[in-house]
C-alpha cells in the first residue's frame, strides 16, 4: 500500500524515433514474478490470490501523487497492471502501490521473511496509424521483495547483520544500495 514513483523518462537519443515527437505514448506498469519457476503457474497463482481477497488488485496508480498521467486504465481482469498515456517530453511520475506481500506466494513451510521477489515492469507503446497504442517502443523493470513494515524491517537488519559478517572481497560480489533504482531495460 506505500506508494513508490516510478519517473518516467525519455530515453531516446538525438533523432531516434522521430516520429513521437509532439505525441503522446502508452506505458503499461505490471508486478509479475521473477522466479521463472513461479512465471509458469502465475495465472494460477493470481487467481489463488484473487480468490483469497475478492474486489482486491494487486497493484494500483496512487492517482493524486502521480504527475502527468492520463487517461489511467485498470482491467478488472488485469489485477497486477496499470496503464496511462503520458507525453515523454513533460515531467511525468507514476507513483505505484503494490497491495500484495512476497510471502503470499511461498509454501508455509518456509514462513518467516523468506518471500518470493516480484519484478516491476514498465512496457511503453506507440501509437500505430490505425490510433492503437501496439507498437513496442521500450521494457524496463526491476526486481522487488514486498514486506509489511514490520517485516521489511526485520529483513533489512538481518541482511545487514549477514554482511558485516562477510569478507571484503565477499561483499564485492553484491550492488550497493542505492537511494534511487534505474530500471534495466528488457530485451
Amino acid at each position: 500500500g506505500q506508494s513508490y514513483e516510478i519517473r518516467m523518462l525519455d530515453n531516446r537519443k538525438a533523432g531516434d524515433i522521430p516520429e513521437i515527437n509532439g505525441k503522446l505514448v502508452k506505458s503499461i506498469i505490471r508486478v509479475v514474478f521473477h522466479d521463472r519457476r513461479l512465471q509458469y503457474t502465475e495465472h494460477q497463482q493470481l487467481e489463488g490470490w484473487k480468490w483469497n481477497r475478492p474486489g482486491d488488485r494487486l497493484l494500483d496508480l496512487d492517482i493524486p501523487m502521480s504527475v502527468g498521467v492520463i487517461d489511467i486504465k485498470t482491467n478488472p481482469s488485469q489485477l497486477n497492471a496499470v496503464e496511462f498515456l503520458w507525453d515523454p517530453t513533460k515531467c511525468t511520475s507514476a507513483f505505484i502501490q503494490v497491495h500484495c506481500i512476497s510471502t503470499e506466494f511461498t509454501p508455509r513451510k518456509h514462513g518467516g521473511e523468506k518471500g518470493v521477489p516480484f519484478r516491476i515492469q514498465v512496457d511503453t507503446f506507440k501509437q500505430t496509424e490505425n490510433g492503437e497504442y501496439t507498437d513496442h517502443l521500450h521494457s524496463a523493470s526491476c526486481q522487488i521483495k514486498v514486506f509489511k513494515p514490520k517485516g521489511a524491517d526485520r529483513k533489512q537488519k538481518t541482511d545487514r547483520e549477514k554482511m558485516e559478517k562477510r569478507t571484503a572481497h565477499e561483499k564485492e560480489k553484491y550492488q550497493p544500495s542505492y537511494d534511487t533504482t534505474v530500471l534495466t531495460e528488457v530485451r
